[in-house]
């Protein structure tokens, strides 16, 4: 395995630091993977506790010869500066979408990638976005989505809040109720706002309402169901923040009969395809907080229905 430090928008107003992984002895070019983050400020190993998925996948995928790139998410760089610039209000276009698609574009012209086989994963929020990335600009030969959802972002925020709170004992329960049900109302009527009504409304760190309902005027299904590139949906079965009775179901429905998709479900594994240790949502801290990695299984079938689909 070789690394090389990288610059994603050098030059922009928000360069990411990032790191090209490749394979050190397979045959060039090689096939490639540009790794897109889930919801919130991530780092290019998208760390949550003492897990690092990216830097897992990628060191994984380049051991069976399949190059990525991974990098610091923009709002983890600079999130601070995107609050401050008026001119812009946050979407998932700026926050993930066009440095997805610039890092894409850098693969693209390294000579030891081949240009027509680049692949996106997308985790969590990066799998829901992966279908219209790929349509503004990614062009992707496959996607692979792990722990998506075809649902509104909205929707699987207050159902996990919703969650939590049940989990909870009865005292808490109140309090987390009265607290929690202002969040949840800001939502009631939000796709009968103007975009400028939606912009004007702030929600929680320093977002607006807009960011849910241009992502929610862009759904999944409007880019997944027409495309006929192969696409390989990979699911924790003891997820607790996107569910395989829920999530993973409604993937298969709505995509059923579609010869381009393939479908993976691991038992015991969390949302980020480590084996779950707590399974309950208001354990999430913990639970990420226990070191582990992701599996020789889960890198094994990417890396195998990869070298599949760039065959096609």
């Amino acid at each position: 395995m070789r690394t090389q430090p990288i610059v994603i928008g050098k030059g922009s107003k928000y360069p990411l630091r990032g790191l090209l992984t490749f394979p050190d002895h397979a045959p060039r070019p090689v096939p490639a993977v540009v790794l897109v983050h889930g919801s919130g400020s991530s780092n290019m190993d998208e760390k949550v506790g003492k897990l690092t998925p990216f830097k897992d996948l990628a060191e994984g995928l380049a051991a069976q010869g399949i190059a990525s790139v991974r990098y610091n998410k923009r709002s983890h760089s600079h999130g601070l500066k995107m609050l401050r610039d008026r001119k812009t209000v946050i979407t998932v276009e700026e926050e993930t979408i066009q440095d997805a698609i610039l890092a894409t574009n850098l693969l693209r012209e390294h000579s030891w990638v081949d240009p027509e086989k680049i692949f996106l994963i997308g985790h969590s929020m990066g799998g829901m976005l992966a279908p219209r990335i790929d349509a503004e600009g990614g062009n992707y030969r496959g996607l692979v989505l792990m722990a998506g959802t075809p649902r509104k972002l909205e929707e699987v925020m207050v159902e996990q809040i919703d969650e939590a709170i049940n989990e909870m004992n009865p005292l808490l329960q109140r309090l987390a109720v009265l607290r929690m049900s202002k969040t949840i109302c800001q939502f009631d009527g939000l796709y009968d706002l103007t975009d400028e009504e939606a912009k004007k409304k702030k929600f929680g760190g320093g977002t607006t309402l807009y960011y849910f309902k241009e992502m929610g005027e862009h759904p999944v299904a409007d880019y997944l169901v027409p495309l006929e590139k192969p696409v390989l949906i990979m699911q924790g079965e003891k997820d607790f923040q996107v569910k395989a009775e829920k999530d993973f179901a409604m993937y298969q429905e709505l995509l059923k009969g579609k010869e381009n998709v393939t479908y993976k479900l691991y038992e015991g594994l969390n949302h980020a395809f480590v084996p779950s240790v707590y399974g309950k949502i208001s354990k999430a801290k913990k639970e990420y907080n226990v070191e582990q990695h992701i599996g020789d299984e889960v890198i094994s079938d990417i890396a195998n229905w990869i070298m599949a689909a760039a065959k096609v």
